[in-house]
């Protein structure tokens, strides 16, 4: 495309990823930042060396100079503000979860066909470099037809417990963290109809006075019968990302298998002709442009990788993906799982669509 895209991004903690994801990009430009803590604004501006912030999202709506809104706020602030950017004629890129729960997505889903604008997921993992290089192998047929894949996200995050967050009604694993793996399920079994799983609450989850499930594996599968498992642990041990990565996704097919993780720069293969061990693919002269900040608690550049195929997309007249309707199909698969916890039997995704009376 010829033109940059200008962007404002609401949401200034998070947001600082999208934030050097934009100055860094060549196909955008940052026009204004805006947050309700007028000192974060400040303290973005003097990292980055810009100019323009708000602390009134209704003010940088009325730029009409801005074309896309980032929003990385809250998450059960996200419908709301998307339905107010569409209001004001800008597509939109949401960071995940899109939603904390089903209850607005019909209402978003009129809102977002009445704008004829485009609302983005940013599900982040699916753009960092081992994942990329994963799904552009599963496009060109090295894997042959998919049979099945396994995805996790697992981490020992017991400090999350220690925030007040993580004792507001509603909290759960599923939607802040396990959410990255089930998407990665879903970006290659679409069609996810029926689930099935199985949760337990663990004494360390317990001592912190809650009973949210901490431990999860559920077995998803679409209407052709392929299917997916998806893990979380999240409040026990782990082995370290050395040795097994934080999320991963290993898609197993007729002529080859691939395995691709966070946080580690390192993607497995063996496909066609096969060897008794995989190949290991690094990418470590990459480090420094997917982790730009301290500690490497930040990930930027699986944010300026997704807005440059946003970019990409518009330019060529096309749907960047995940849109709105997958996003919401991804939730009514939560939903379905948190059924089947409820439960113990299996769950239909499209029984959950219908209950809530939502059209895709």
């Amino acid at each position: 495309m010829s033109e940059k895209l200008r962007m404002g991004v609401l949401g200034l903690g998070e947001g600082r990823s999208i934030i050097s994801a934009a100055v860094n990009s060549p196909c955008w430009e940052l026009g204004c930042i805006c947050d309700l803590n007028e000192e974060l604004c400040k303290e973005r501006c003097r990292e980055f060396g810009v100019s323009n912030y708000t602390v009134s999202y209704e003010e940088m709506l009325a730029d009409k100079t801005i074309d896309v809104i980032g929003i990385y706020t809250p998450d059960q602030l996200h419908a709301e503000h998307i339905k107010m950017a569409l209001a004001a004629g800008k597509h939109v890129i949401c960071t995940k979860p899109l939603m904390v729960s089903l209850d607005q997505a019909q209402s978003l889903l009129d809102a977002w066909k009445k704008s004829g604008r485009h609302v983005f997921v940013g599900q982040s993992s699916r753009y960092f470099e081992p994942m990329r290089r994963q799904r552009e192998d599963y496009l060109a047929g090295r894997h042959g037809d998919l049979v099945t894949l396994e995805t996790h996200y697992i981490s020992d995050s017991r400090w999350f417990l220690a925030r007040d967050w993580s004792h507001a009604k509603g909290f759960s694993w599923m939607y802040n963290f396990m959410i990255h793996a089930v998407d990665l399920a879903a970006w290659y079994l679409p069609d996810i109809e029926e689930v099935y799983g199985a949760g337990i609450v663990s004494e360390n989850t317990k001592a912190y006075g809650l009973e949210v499930p901490d431990t999860l594996k559920f077995l998803l599968k679409d209407k052709s019968g392929r299917f997916a498992s998806v893990t979380g642990a999240y409040a026990t041990p782990t082995l370290g990302s050395a040795v097994q990565q934080n999320i991963s996704c290993t898609l197993r097919g007729t002529k080859g298998i691939s395995q691709a993780g966070y946080p580690k720069l390192k993607y497995y293969t063996n496909f066609e002709p096969l060897e008794k061990t995989a190949a290991e693919h690094t990418f470590e002269e990459l480090h420094d442009y997917y982790f730009r900040f301290e500690a490497e608690n930040h990930h930027a550049g699986e944010y300026q990788n997704y807005i440059e195929y946003f970019a990409e997309c518009i330019g060529k007249g096309g749907t960047p993906l995940p849109d709105l309707r997958e996003g919401i199909h991804t939730l009514a698969v939560m939903e379905a799982m948190e059924k089947s916890l409820e439960t113990g039997q299996v769950a239909s995704v499209s029984e959950v669509l219908k209950r809530r009376n939502i059209s895709l």
